[in-house]
Formats: structure tokens, C-alpha cells, sequence
């Protein structure tokens, strides 16, 4: 129906979306599948460590268990040695959000991976997509002449970019000398200029977890990691060495913890090393995951620790964002 001149705007009625964020081992997943089992929802992962087959223990991917409860999209749908980027993701989750939607469900985001968070919701850099011949180009250089003189180079076309990536980042400062190659602009003259943002289309409920007390996660994340290593985390660090395909350059390599184990294995440092290196790295990835969330805007934090110092239960954890999604009139 086409709106008379005179007449108050049309209110649109937009589908709700939720999303679930936090740092690492503040328990996102047991709440999740809570509210998706309370919810008519259906969770989409955030993690750019689970979308890779075979990272399961070291990712903390959730269980076959969890997942007969509570399904989760973009979980294993890449192969470690085929990069995944954050242009992915966005593509990705917009077309699942819009099926789950069709299916007269709500889609309910869920994970740690807050650049993949900002990038859907206010858009992307419309940066020049990848070109394997260039970026080719570029490894060539780098292994004839080291990365420091590929960062040099950076530095001279994009002094900005370069001032922001270490020499030792080398896919990081690869696509900053790859986008400079294909358009002739340096890569942080994009920043800025956003587009396909999220934000508008859907009405956004916003939530993080986490305790208030540092140490108390601290604590988590190393219990966590240890019962990875009892899991056994080596063994399916171990089956990645194995494959010929892959190397300790790749993302899914770097991710937080496969790093530490892949170092280990390769003889670099002994396993307490490993157990404390792989300790400290989670504790950094949180603390960067707490930096983002603390400039978000419209979140609503939730305390997961009861006065007592435990936890929350996670009946309790949910019922409190219900009330607020109530209040919210969803």
C-alpha cells in the first residue's frame, strides 16, 4: 500500500536477530544452546576457528552431543589449508541468517570473533578481492628476500598499513601489498568506505557475557586448556603436521593454542612451555575480545558470577536475557 502524503511513516516491522558474544571460556555455547532449546532460533557460529574441519578439540568446537540439541551453522565448512575471510563470513552469514528468517525462526549469533561481528553489521571495505597470480608474486619476494624487505616495501606505498602490521604477520602484510598491486591505492584508503552493512535490516538484540572478575576467567581458560591437552589436543595437532598441505603460515594454524602445539611438535620448546605459552596466548585473546566489546554500543553486558564468585547457572544466565528480550516486546 503506497503511503498518502500527510500520513505518519510506515513502521516496518524488521526480523529480530540476537546476537551472543563474549571472550573465550566465559561459556557462550552452553548458553546458547539454552536459549535456541527456549527460543524458536537457530544458532550461527562466530568463530574463525571453527569453520575449519578437523580444528575440534583445540577450538573448543562444541560436541556431537550439543550439536543434536542445538545445530550450529558455519561450523566445519572449510578446509584448513583453504584460508576462510572475513568477506566470507559476511556473504555466509547473511545468506543463513535470511534462511533461517524464511523458516520463521530467529537467528541467534554466537561466538568470539568480534572483527567477523563488526564486519556484518556495519559492512565492508569494498576492497579489491584476492588474486592468487599477485599474491604469489608476493611469497615469491618474501622467500627470495625475507618479509622485513616486503614490509619495507609496504612501508614506502602504504606507510599507514605498514606502520600497523609487524614484519612477522605475513598474510596480513601480503594482502596489504596485494590490494596496493591490484588498484594502485593503498589498502588503508579503504578503510572507512563500508558497504552491504547488516545493521538495517534486521532489529538487533545485542549480548555479552563474561565475569566481572578477571582472574575467575583466567582460571577457566587454563582449566579449559588442560583438559584439551588430557582430550587429546597433540594427537589432532599431530594429524594436521601429518598432511603435506599444511604449514604454521596458514590462519587456521595460527589460531589461538594450535600455534603453541604446533611449535611443540615441531621441537621448539618442551610441553610445560607449550601449556603455559598456549595458556598466556587465550588470556591475550581474551583480553583483546573484552577491548572490542567495551566500545560496542547498544550491548547488554550479563554478569555470568553470582555474588557467591561461582557461576551462574545457565537456567538462571537465560532467564535473565529472556527478560530482557521480553522487555524488548520480541
Amino acid at each position: 500500500m503506497l503511503q498518502r502524503l500527510g500520513e505518519k511513516p510506515l513502521k516496518i516491522n524488521k526480523p529480530l536477530a540476537i546476537t551472543l558474544m563474549g571472550p573465550t571460556a566465559a561459556g557462550k555455547t552452553d548458553l546458547a544452546i539454552a536459549l535456541c532449546e527456549q527460543l524458536n532460533a537457530e544458532i550461527i557460529s562466530v568463530d574463525s576457528a571453527l569453520v575449519y574441519c578437523g580444528l575440534d578439540i583445540g577450538s573448543a568446537k562444541p560436541s556431537r552431543e550439543e550439536l543434536a540439541r542445538a545445530p550450529h551453522r558455519l561450523i566445519d565448512i572449510r578446509d584448513p589449508a583453504d584460508p576462510y575471510s572475513v568477506a566470507d563470513f559476511c556473504r555466509d552469514a547473511r545468506s543463513e541468517m535470511e534462511k533461517i528468517v524464511a523458516a520463521g525462526k530467529t537467528p541467534l549469533l554466537v561466538g568470539g570473533t568480534m572483527l567477523y561481528f563488526k564486519a556484518l553489521l556495519e559492512g565492508l571495505s569494498p576492497m579489491p578481492t584476492a588474486d592468487e597470480a599477485v599474491r604469489k608474486e608476493i611469497e615469491k619476494e618474501a622467500e627470495l628476500y625475507g618479509w622485513e624487505t616486503v614490509h619495507q616495501e609496504l612501508k614506502k606505498v602504504d606507510p599507514v598499513s605498514a606502520e600497523k602490521i609487524h614484519p612477522n604477520h605475513s598474510q596480513r602484510l601480503s594482502r596489504a601489498l596485494e590490494v596496493y598491486r591490484i588498484s594502485g591505492k593503498p589498502m588503508s584508503s579503504f578503510h572507512g568506505v563500508m558497504n552491504n552493512a547488516a545493521i538495517n535490516d534486521y532489529d538487533w538484540k545485542q549480548f555479552a557475557i563474561s565475569p566481572r572478575d578477571r582472574k575467575v576467567l583466567h582460571e577457566r581458560i587454563g582449566l579449559r586448556f588442560d583438559q584439551m591437552l588430557e582430550q587429546g589436543f597433540l594427537d589432532e595437532v599431530r594429524g594436521l603436521m601429518a598432511r603435506d598441505d599444511l604449514n604454521s603460515d596458514l590462519p587456521a594454524i595460527r589460531a589461538v593454542g594450535y600455534r603453541q602445539a604446533w611449535d611443540h611438535l615441531s621441537g621448539d620448546y618442551d610441553l610445560n612451555e607449550c601449556r603455559e605459552r598456549g595458556k598466556a596466548a587465550t588470556r591475550q585473546l581474551a583480553k583483546r575480545q573484552l577491548t572490542w566489546l567495551r566500545s560496542w554500543t547498544d550491548l547488554n553486558w550479563v554478569d555470568t558470577q553470582a555474588q557467591s564468585g561461582d557461576f551462574h547457572s545457565i537456567d538462571e544466565l537465560s532467564e535473565t536475557i529472556l527478560k530482557i528480550l521480553q522487555k524488548g516486546a520480541i
